[in-house]
């Protein structure tokens, strides 16, 4: 399959230069997040990238994998919450604005999906509600949810917008229903340390009306290993809705 290294100066980093790989050519936009701290290779190092190959060979989906830049933002202890909220705000722009904005360029879509395991699954999450007018998937594979244990107390509007299990049992009106449009699979492992955080998140999406896939893989632990055999099935839905 193809392969690209991308990189650019973006003004969401006061021109520093941010990095990403792209995988195929044709397809479907899917935009994948590394786990807590990863880098813009850990999808293909992972055996991620390898698992969706069959897909991606055939031209039916592009995969976008962009670094997640969690040391700047909530991972960044050196500095105050206050900071690492707006931190995070910047790396948001920056995905909606150039890595979205180029995939949909790229491939003549209308809509992305973003997907992504761990941590990586809360940046696949929240940038979706934020945005569902330019999300159609959502795969999240046994992610957490919450950001209040990196603000040491500290909450504020920005905060609260971006912590989903906050914001989202009061979505409503129109917004509620472009996210009722959108493809959503949450997995978990029976024994997965995010199990409770998923099937937390899978019942206020009920609540809401939202149709989702809440999957439960037997015997399963927060593992790569249990990732990369479940993918391969959540991508089989893209393009069915």
């Amino acid at each position: 399959m193809r392969e690209e290294h991308v990189r650019w100066s973006t003004p969401h980093l006061g021109g520093r230069e941010f990095q990403m790989l792209t995988f195929g050519t044709s397809g479907y936009p899917i935009v994948f997040f590394p786990v807590s701290l990863g880098r813009y290779d850990q999808g293909r190092e992972r055996g991620m990238i390898e698992a969706a190959a069959p897909r991606i060979e055939a031209g039916e989906i592009k995969i976008y994998c962009p670094d997640g830049l969690d040391a700047e933002h909530w991972y960044n202890g050196a500095v105050p919450p206050a900071e690492r909220v707006r931190n995070y705000i910047a790396f948001q722009r920056l995905i909606f604005e150039e890595v979205i904005e180029r995939a949909r360029e790229e491939t003549g879509a209308e809509k992305v999906a973003l997907a992504g395991c761990g941590f990586g699954a809360y940046h696949a999450l929240n940038l979706a509600m934020r945005r569902p007018d330019r999300v159609g998937y959502l795969l999240c594979l046994s992610g957490a949810f919450d950001i209040r244990p990196f603000l040491r107390g500290y909450y504020d509007d920005e905060c609260y917008f971006n912590n989903p299990i906050d914001y989202l049992p009061g979505l409503e009106g129109s917004y509620l229903d472009q996210v009722r449009k959108m493809g959503i699979v949450l997995g978990t492992g029976e024994r997965d340390i995010c199990r409770d955080a998923t099937q937390n998140l899978s019942m206020i999406l009920t609540e809401k009306g939202i149709e989702h896939w809440f999957d439960i893989w037997p015997d399963a632990v927060h593992d790569w290993s249990s990732w990369r055999e479940a993918f391969p099935s959540y991508l089989s839905l893209i393009g069915r809705n």
